[in-house]
């Protein structure tokens, strides 16, 4: 059914469609009744799914990746589709439009995505106002980022900024300095600006009553070397893990056109294209690190399988995104489903 769905769906401008898509969901379980539907279709339930992580108790390993929930107003329904947590952003201190359109395009014989959104989103006091409305119990992560006024040597206040505004009304946050659709802002993943960011945002962390958890989004171009790097800094500064990664700038071994490629231009890639190489930073970090930090593996899921291998190199949760557009709803279900299922043949 979904394929007839997305077949349709794909006919029209990526963004457009993105908007249509969420005024449909939160129109359908308007409807009496129709929640109780997607429970018992999209929902799986069973206390083995669980995982402990920082403080927090997931209900389940598979959680919806930033960029799909930029403003916060949608995750109240999007729990209704079995995920075990919901990352919403990314949130910059001050609203901004993003980049010029188009900005959000389809590769469809690679089964990805381009886009250079731009962190598009109506800033940290709207996104509070959202999340003031949360109905369900679902675990709601803050992804935050600087705006694009804003010059690197001031970067620090903006995540400052969103951190405190957002601070009693999320469960963890995500720094993101890994997006290739923001200028110069990758360059903060560098050693001596990170380490003084997330030093500067776990000062604030301590001083609170009660902290949050912290973690880093990391891109997948990193090499060897910036990943030691990144495994050092992790420790130093106490976060409480990595998501591993975010969209690659890098265009090999696509199947869509060169044209077609050239007249894209600039954007981050994500979907099937960026699975294995984000595989591959999941257990560089985890063999590294000796499982010094949790991770959570993100790029390029679109199968319980691609999932599973997330998990067996090294990751303790995963995150879904391309692969949610391209796979439809039932996505989270049947990874929940083949995690149980695995579980229970290994204890046969």
């Amino acid at each position: 059914m979904y394929s007839i769905i997305r077949s349709f769906l794909f006919l029209f401008d990526p963004e457009k469609v993105h908007h249509f898509t969420a005024r449909l969901i939160r129109f359908t379980l308007a409807i009496p009744g129709m929640k109780a539907i997607w429970k018992k279709r999209f929902i799986v339930h069973d206390p083995r799914l669980e995982r402990t992580l920082f403080g927090l108790t997931f209900p389940n390993p598979v959680g919806l990746a930033a960029g799909f929930d930029k403003d916060a107003t949608m995750y109240n329904q999007l729990a209704y589709c079995g995920f075990g947590f919901i990352e919403v952003g990314t949130i910059t201190p001050l609203g901004q439009p993003g980049n010029e359109k188009p900005r959000l395009f389809r590769l469809k014989p690679d089964r990805a995505l381009i886009n250079r959104m731009g962190f598009n989103n109506d800033g940290a006091e709207a996104a509070k106002e959202q999340l003031k409305k949360r109905k369900t119990n679902i675990i709601i992560g803050g992804n935050i980022g600087k705006n694009k006024v804003t010059p690197n040597e001031e970067a620090v206040e903006d995540y400052k900024k969103s951190f405190e505004v957002l601070f009693d009304y999320v469960d963890y946050f995500v720094v993101n300095v890994s997006s290739p659709n923001t200028p110069n802002l990758r360059s903060l993943q560098e050693k001596e600006p990170l380490t003084q960011l997330l030093t500067e945002l776990q000062k604030l962390n301590g001083a609170k009553e009660k902290r949050k958890p912290i973690l880093l989004k990391i891109a997948p171009d990193l090499t060897n070397e910036q990943l030691d790097d990144i495994i050092e800094i992790t420790l130093n500064t106490h976060l409480d893990g990595v998501i591993a990664s975010n969209t690659t700038i890098s265009r090999e071994g696509l199947k869509t056109e060169e044209s077609k490629l050239k007249a894209i231009g600039a954007g981050g890639l994500s979907g099937k294209p960026v699975t294995t190489r984000s595989t591959e930073v999941i257990r560089y970090l985890a063999e590294k690190s000796e499982k010094a930090f949790p991770i959570i593996g993100v790029g390029g899921i679109h199968t319980a399988e691609d999932a599973l291998e997330k998990l067996d190199a090294g990751a303790d949760l995963v995150q879904v995104y391309t692969g949610f557009i391209y796979e439809g709803p039932k996505l989270p279900g049947r990874i929940n489903k083949a995690i149980l299922k695995r579980n229970a043949i290994g204890k046969s």
